[in-house]
């Protein structure tokens, strides 16, 4: 059996067991500062967009709402209002910056359905190519990512900062 050491995991892991819930990581990231070091690459008013720490792919993006809130209902005016331009905008920069075949573009809302933020809206975007997925992923459950974080946050970042809005 091969083993694929992953210590930074870990406090993922255990959160996931259940117990006291844990702060949310989305809302601490919604406070402005370390950026970078967070992966944020794009602020707008209701909204912020941050690379994936454990992606599925190179450039996977969240966009995330900046106050914890689950779920579409209840959003405010703004946020609503907001929400499709912003939407918009991760998809032009990612399509810009990595040139993929297709986005899988995606909303787990609750637990149940696989949200990994338990309680704080985010959308998936995740850049594909034909064939992105091989005998690694399906047979070794294992993914093969050509770049590394750092790489994509100055990719996608220079992209928010070039594109229009």
């Amino acid at each position: 059996m091969h083993r694929l050491w992953a210590p930074w995991r870990r406090a993922y892991v255990e959160g996931a067991a259940g117990g006291a819930a844990p702060a949310c990581f989305l809302c601490d990231y919604a406070v402005e500062g370390s950026d970078a070091e967070r992966g944020i690459v794009w602020r707008w008013p209701s909204w912020y967009a941050v690379l994936n720490a454990y992606p599925y792919s190179n450039g996977h993006l969240m966009l995330v709402l900046t106050r914890h809130h689950e779920g579409f209902v209840g959003l405010s005016a703004d946020e609503a209002s907001t929400m499709a331009p912003a939407l918009s905008r991760c998809e032009a920069v990612l399509r810009h910056a990595y040139a993929p075949q297709g986005l899988n573009i995606g909303v787990n809302v609750g637990r149940a359905a696989g949200a990994g933020a338990v309680g704080h809206l985010h959308v998936h975007f995740v850049p594909r190519w034909n064939g992105d997925t091989n005998f690694m992923s399906t047979i070794g459950e294992t993914r093969v990512l050509p770049e590394g974080l750092a790489d994509s946050y100055a990719r996608l970042r220079a992209g928010f900062e070039h594109s229009a809005g």
